[in-house]
């Protein structure tokens, strides 16, 4: 069975890249545009990891990691940060996040990160 990531993201564009890149890899893969969506995808689709950015509408990548430690444990659910702001890695890594890869990036790079905190997705 495959492995389900889910993106938190509001980049359209972003999504557009990363989404097909991941599933050619043998991913599932969900999106949410901001951190309450998030959240309700969490619920839905219980991903495998979550792939997170921090500047996001109406929820961040902050609260979205401290409300979704309310939910699941996060030690179960490895997040990668995904992001444009640096200087938050230390912030993050407390609150339990396994890696934090900061804008513009390589595919290579975020599917290597996946793979190290998921096993094969088929």
């Amino acid at each position: 069975m495959a492995k389900k990531i889910l993106v938190v993201d509001d980049d359209p564009t972003l999504i557009k890249v990363i989404r097909p890149f991941l599933e050619s890899q043998g991913f599932m893969v969900a999106v949410a545009g901001d951190g309450e969506e998030g959240l309700t995808a969490v619920k839905k689709n219980r991903p495998n990891l979550i792939v997170l950015d921090i500047q996001m509408p109406r929820m961040n990548g902050y609260t979205f990691v401290f409300e979704l430690k309310k939910i699941i444990d996060i030690k179960t659910c490895p997040i990668i940060v995904l992001t444009a702001k640096e200087g938050m890695s230390e912030i993050f890594k407390v609150e339990g996040v396994k890696e934090y890869i900061c804008k513009p990036f390589k595919p290579e790079v975020l599917l290597t990160a996946i793979k190290k905190h998921v096993t094969s997705p088929t």
